[in-house]
């Protein structure tokens, strides 16, 4: 596409993810730097920068849904757009409440930077909002949907850091942090968190899809992996409760149920003109 044919909003939702992008290089560097040793400023320089892309992605979303008149529901650009938006918040709020998360900032920011190179990527082309998607029902099941994805990273990164300990330089960096048996504690209490979500947005869904197609499911791209990603999250927690697994072999779950959901929602999206039947 040519460059000068893109929208104001686009080049803001750019210039956000080229922000991300920085503050995870920034926040690795950090740590890698004098984890133990580093200044108040230095620690806060990420978030700072995380808060800056937010604003950013947040304007160019305001100025898109102005433009086109709709908000970002449906094409690739969008989905990451809003994801981005949704996980950082999530992200921040989970910091502001919970400090001890601050440290995990080069894991979760990392994966919010694979996103943001995405959005540099796919096409940002307009689209057009079906009937479909002008009820009520939809608001509840997507917002449900960006708390499970916001939950789930934030354990992610918890996991990430109980992983990175394994080696001497993970050690080093994550040193500041609890020991593993707290984070991996705090890191199931989201899974937990994120399962009760996950299972409220699988029933907006129904709810919403019965109002919209006249059938509550069909077994279609996106709900099968909506499904999927359920059970693999239903049998983690299960597994965690009943076997009583160490941090490591935890952490090595939720990754694994991070994963299944990420594909779930960036996955089908990016392989499926239509992931739900019906939609467009």
């Amino acid at each position: 596409m040519n460059p000068a044919a893109l929208a104001a909003d686009t080049w803001v939702l750019y210039l956000g993810s080229l922000l991300v992008a920085a503050a995870a290089v920034l926040a690795w560097r950090r740590i890698a730097a004098d984890p133990w040793r580093s200044a108040r400023h230095a620690r806060l320089a990420p978030t700072l920068l995380v808060d800056g892309a937010l604003l950013a992605i947040a304007t160019g979303i305001a100025l898109r849904w102005g433009r086109i008149g709709h908000g970002p529901f449906l094409n690739m650009f969008e989905i990451l757009a809003s994801s981005l938006l949704s996980l950082g918040i999530a992200w921040r709020i989970a910091v502001w409440r919970l400090p001890v998360l601050r440290d995990s900032a080069p894991v979760v920011l990392s994966l919010l930077a694979v996103m943001a190179g995405w959005l540099l990527w796919v096409d940002p082309a307009d689209t057009h909002l079906p009937a479909t998607y002008e009820m009520t029902v939809l608001w509840f099941h997507v917002a449900l949907g960006k708390v499970f994805l916001g939950c789930a990273l934030i354990a992610t990164g918890l996991a990430g850091v109980i992983l990175g300990r394994s080696t001497r330089r993970g050690a080093r960096w994550f040193g500041r942090m609890p020991p593993n048996v707290a984070l991996d504690a705090l890191a199931w209490r989201f899974m937990l968190a994120a399962l009760v979500f996950e299972s409220l947005m699988l029933i907006a869904g129904a709810v919403w899809a019965q109002d919209a197609w006249g059938r509550y499911w069909a077994w279609d791209p996106l709900e099968t992996w909506a499904f999927i990603t359920w059970i693999a999250l239903v049998a983690a927690v299960h597994a965690r409760i009943t076997w009583r697994v160490g941090p490591r072999q935890g952490a090595l779950m939720i990754a694994a149920v991070f994963v299944i959901a990420f594909l779930t929602f960036f996955g089908v999206p990016f392989v499926s003109l239509a992931p739900h039947k019906g939609a467009v």
